[in-house]
């Protein structure tokens, strides 16, 4: 796990050193271990490395391969090096180190991209072909590992985090007003877009190959080579059968991603992704600490008593004889930690993101490398009150508009003309319901029955809502020198899952179907909210592993109790930034119907916390940009 950053000039001018150093200095949290940068005329390669597997200088990056064709600095992991190792020794390669960079290396050198299809662990690397005079950016399926670039009229930057841009002369961090709609649509970012302007992140399964004498006056268009395809089998299997393979390919995933030459750690929440995978781990690791953050419950009420996992997470850790730490959040922890969330998240994504930095930041102290539960909901459908909003429609039309009024998260249509008035003139030809639409493109749109459609919500909520989480997760990681591992992202594992019927994940389809298929309001949601679904077979199967009650728990997202907080301890904090007409957001929205939707939450009228969340943390996010911006100026 590591940091790249790079340069290509378009120009044929030589990188200077002391730029590429820079930028490299800017990521160094992402590896405190070495440094390495490598320079041939208009291309540089850095690297930042977090040493886990061959921690030897036979590891060190930039790497190149023997015969100096190839050079690379690569972050992530390959989990299935060693079968790929023993495949190229079998053709004649021969390997310098125990490194899984080196496989990664040779693999291209001998495959081709065609060997991105054969990696199964997270990556993002730049490759640079000395020979053609190409460089290759490249992502792992899912998303895992982040890669931004930024192309000028004479050069191309790239790094895994969009700060590692701002001390290159001739960067600008600019806000994207396109990039500022969509966010406050959807709590996120469904297309390349980041907030800064001409920021892009490489979606995931792509990679982009770029060459200098080609390049330059177009745009960059990266090519897929993966991904998600979610499918009704046209023959189901007893279900017996998929519960003795899914119960092999849960084992083989995480026992895949204990590879190391480092201690492994794990989050330990009270829930069933994070107890299976620790659980796993335990009969397979001499010993294992385990890590909770929990939230001081003195001033909460309503649902979000149950927001503080402490108890359940320490049954488990007892279970599993885990050694156990855990650290109490309380609201002013979100107020202080918020300048350096801002750094660290370059552009905020999905829900409250502010516990993942304490709790990776405890364990930090103790491991290099921890496992996650992340991913689990999205492949074997953990929210089935969102699938069942969109599962009985007269066309795919009818299905979009449903289902894009539902993640319609933070600003309603209705509103957004005039919450962004004073840039209007500059986004009002973006068209947030295309934005939306325009994920299905390479989904298949053949929709006759309510699965269909749940298969079609799962794609969409893999591509959006699981890639934001993956980016906070690493980016909230790696702000502390940790490596996150996502088990449940194992190759295998998302192959079946894609293939399960769906009524082995949900299992009120036909009540569903009875209901009235129009109504969409809070009797449907509520009704939703409470049943036992989602995650079937997988909570069927888990109970070889971890107690029943927590395999059948109600589905708990990892959010500090804001919705109280907001309205009680941190009312004064909210009210400082958000009632502040100097505030930097209120140079791109309006303050007036802003403060109508907080005035309700403030009062009691509406659970506006996502809202009010997502405006503080752009607010700390501009000025963040605004900072670096006078930096880069020298102003």
């Amino acid at each position: 796990m590591c940091g790249v950053a790079g340069i290509l000039t378009l120009d044929g001018r030589p990188v200077a050193s002391q730029v590429l150093r820079a930028m490299t200095d800017a990521i160094a949290h992402r590896g405190p271990d070495g440094e390495g940068h490598w320079i041939d005329g208009p291309i540089g390669l850095g690297h930042r490395r977090l040493a886990i597997i061959d921690l030897s200088p036979a590891g060190e990056q930039p790497m190149q391969t023997a015969d100096g064709r190839f050079v690379i600095s690569y972050n992530g992991e390959i989990y299935n090096f060693r079968e790929l190792r023993a495949e190229l020794e079998a053709q004649g390669h021969r390997f310098r180190s125990r490194s899984d960079t080196e496989v990664l290396l040779q693999a291209i050198a001998a495959w081709g991209l065609e060997a991105l299809r054969r990696f199964n662990g997270m990556f993002a690397f730049a490759l640079w072909d000395r020979r053609e005079r190409r460089l290759t950016l490249a992502r792992d399926r899912y998303g895992i590992k982040p890669l931004y670039y930024w192309l000028s009229g004479d050069q191309l930057l790239f790094a895994s985090e969009s700060k590692a841009f701002h001390p290159v002369p001739g960067f600008r961090a600019e806000v994207d007003p396109e990039g500022l709609l969509e966010y406050f649509t959807f709590q996120n970012f469904f297309t390349d877009r980041t907030l800064q302007k001409g920021v892009r992140i490489l979606p995931a399964g792509c990679y982009l190959n770029v060459s200098p004498a080609t390049v330059a006056g177009t745009q960059l268009r990266p090519t897929r080579y993966w991904d998600y395809s979610f499918q009704e089998p046209e023959t189901a299997r007893p279900e017996a059968d998929y519960q003795d393979e899914l119960d092999h390919l849960v084992q083989q995933a995480v026992k895949r991603q204990l590879v190391s030459d480092v201690d492994i750690g794990a989050y330990l929440s009270g829930g069933m992704d994070s107890g299976t995978v620790t659980a796993i781990a335990s009969k397979s690791l001499s010993y294992i600490r385990t890590f909770t953050c929990g939230f001081d419950m003195s001033s909460v009420s309503g649902m979000e008593l149950q927001f503080d996992e402490r108890p359940a997470s320490e049954r488990m850790s007892y279970l599993f004889r885990t050694e156990h730490y855990e650290m109490v959040l309380k609201s002013g922890d979100m107020e202080r930690v918020l300048p350096k969330l801002a750094w660290h998240l370059e552009e905020p994504r999905v829900g409250q993101s502010y516990p993942n930095y304490y709790v990776a930041q405890l364990a930090s102290k103790f491991n290099k490398v921890v496992l996650a539960g992340t991913g689990g909901d999205e492949i074997f459908g953990g929210y089935p009150w969102r699938y069942y909003r969109a599962v009985v429609n007269q066309s795919f039309e009818e299905y979009i508009d449903k289902y894009y009024l539902y993640w319609q998260r933070l600003i309603p249509n209705s509103m957004l003309k005039r919450v962004f008035a004073p840039i209007w003139s500059e986004v009002q030809g973006v068209w947030t319901r295309d934005i939306f639409r325009d994920i299905f493109d390479q989904h298949a749109d053949r929709l006759t029955r309510p699965e269909d459609y749940v298969n079609h919500s799962l794609y969409l909520e893999a591509k959006t809502f699981l890639h934001g989480l993956l980016t906070v997760e690493d980016k909230l990681s790696m702000a502390h020198s940790l490596e996150a591992r996502v088990p449940f992202l194992d190759n295998d594992l998302v192959d079946f899952a894609m293939k399960l019927p769906v009524r082995l994940k949900l299992g009120k389809l036909d009540e569903v179907v009875a209901l009235d298929e129009n109504e969409l309001g809070r009797k449907t949601a509520r009704y939703f909210q409470k049943a036992n679904d989602g995650k079937l077979l997988l909570r069927n199967v888990m109970q070889r592993h971890i107690p029943q009650e927590v395999a059948e728990r109600e589905k708990q997202g990892f959010s500090g109790p804001d919705a109280s907080w907001f309205k009680g301890q941190s009312i004064d904090f909210v009210r400082e930034i958000l009632f502040d007409d100097r505030a930097e957001i209120y140079r791109y929205l309006d303050p007036k119907p802003l403060r109508g939707l907080i005035g309700d939450h403030l009062e009691g009228r509406e659970n506006r916390r996502l809202l009010i969340w997502s405006l503080i943390n752009v607010e700390y996010a501009l000025r963040t940009m605004s900072s670096a911006h006078q930096k880069s100026s020298g102003a």
